[in-house]
């Protein structure tokens, strides 16, 4: 009990230190990504840090097995080189046993990467896409040109005379043909700029007057003002957006909307994605098995086992490959969809097998009966 602590702690503290490393370099990656669209967009650097967190669950499909891989195998190769194993072994543990914390902790880092990949990953990618167009649309409607009629929509229309480097604007005039109005708005004012909120753009005018046009009557009333606001619409592309196969969480591709005609036209494409989202979770298991079974069958070596690190590294790099392989694959052809269950549950079987006591029992009788012939 207290080995399979120690063995537990010390990968786990691995893993975690493993993770942090590949998730940082992930996040230095992304977070470029998204800083030229803050800054262009004018967003708050608060914007910047939720886009790049918001970007990182996605891969830790992929760099949470990695790091338990890589580190069972440096734990497990000390542990050799500090002969550790090899009381271990010498007290009777069978490799089974000497893999059991390890064990125990690939089926919680399953259970885990079932959680990002049905429902995590897929919410927080939603999210920094629909935030995305959110920053762009913001982008377009700064683009304000000098001189001529900017249209924002269907009934906004903004003129600006001149426009200064710090973002302000002269010469302003505004013609509102909102609903919300009984008849259209025009504004006029000396000076102005656009803010940005969470709640949307606004262009703020100062020292103006606003004047309406009763047709019926024929009366223009007019309002002059110190300041006044205006709400820039939405983008039409933000409301109406779809939603892609991989930001949708596991229930929700099991239940696509047919009333949609796109859901209609992805149904096999939601179905591809749902099985990926419950084998990919299991590479993290298989990785392990595998690592392990390379490292804990036959004789230890204290001088280091570098040949068989060597030989799980390239195992699970062509695993990964053909995985990656299959499911492009299972886009065209059922195959694929077969490839990605046998490549990642028949190695984990296989190596489950090997790692077993009757595996052991057999190799022990394999190897006395090899020592009587001799």
């Amino acid at each position: 009990m207290v080995f399979d602590k120690y063995l537990f702690r010390s990968i786990l503290i691995a893993t975690v230190f493993m993770t942090l490393t590949l998730a940082t370099i992930i996040f230095l990656s992304q977070s470029l990504r998204f800083l030229e669209l803050v800054i262009e967009s004018g967003a708050s650097s608060k914007m910047f840090w939720i886009l790049t967190f918001l970007a990182l669950p996605r891969f830790f499909e992929v760099v949470v097995p990695i790091a338990l891989m890589a580190a069972t195998l440096f734990t497990y190769n000390r542990l050799t080189m500090d002969s550790e194993l090899v009381v271990m072994r010498s007290a009777g543990y069978s490799p089974m046993r000497l893999a059991r914390p390890v064990l125990i902790l690939s089926v919680l880092t399953t259970c885990f990467l079932l959680f990002v990949t049905t429902w995590l990953a897929p919410v927080s990618l939603s999210q920094m896409q629909q935030l995305r167009l959110v920053l762009k649309s913001q982008y377009s409607s700064l683009l304000i040109k000098e001189g001529v009629f900017n249209a924002f929509g269907d009934n906004l229309t903004v003129y600006v005379e001149d426009r200064k480097k710090d973002g302000e604007m002269e010469g302003i005039m505004i013609h509102d043909t909102s609903p919300e109005w009984e008849y259209p708005v025009t504004i006029v004012a000396q000076k102005g700029y656009i803010v940005t909120s969470d709640q949307g753009q606004q262009v703020i005018v100062d020292e103006g007057w606003r004047q309406t046009f009763n047709p019926d009557t024929g009366a223009l009333d007019k309002l002059s003002f110190e300041r006044y606001s205006i709400d820039l619409p939405e983008s039409e592309d933000v409301r109406q957006r779809w939603v892609e196969p991989d930001e949708r969480t596991f229930l929700q591709l099991l239940n696509p909307d047919l009333s949609v005609e796109r859901d209609q036209d992805n149904v096999e494409e939601f179905l591809r994605e749902a099985h990926r989202r419950i084998i990919s979770p299991f590479l993290a298991m298989t990785f392990t098995v595998l690592s392990l079974a390379f490292l804990l069958l036959g004789p230890l070596n204290r001088r280091g086992q570098s040949w068989r690190i060597i030989a799980a590294i390239v195992s699970v790099v062509l695993i990964q490959g053909l995985y990656l392989f299959a499911f492009n694959l299972s886009s065209r052809s059922a195959f694929g969809l077969l490839g990605m269950y046998v490549l990642v549950f028949v190695p984990l079987i296989a190596g489950f097998i090997a790692l077993s006591p009757m595996s052991e029992k057999f190799r022990r009788k394999v190897l006395y009966q090899a020592g009587e012939q001799t």
